[in-house]
């Protein structure tokens, strides 16, 4: 699989906007300790915060077009 510039560009400017509202939401709003407490499980709360970032970040990669361009 090929790498693309602007897929990545676009999929890393998604990870950090979508990562630092997730951190505002979690240790801010929700409090990480009352997830952990309500889910009974560190290690579960972790890995599904984890998920939450990568997989809408290798959607958003998988989905983004790449512009063809011709070289002369």
């Amino acid at each position: 699989m090929k790498l693309k510039k602007r897929k990545i560009k676009y999929s890393a400017i998604f990870f950090l906007c979508w990562f630092a509202f997730l951190v505002f939401l979690i240790d801010g709003v929700l409090k990480f300790q009352t997830l952990v407490d309500y889910f009974g499980s560190y290690a579960l709360v972790e890995v599904t915060l984890l998920l939450l970032v990568i997989l809408p970040t290798l959607t958003i990669y998988k989905f983004t077009k790449e512009h063809k361009t011709e070289s002369k």
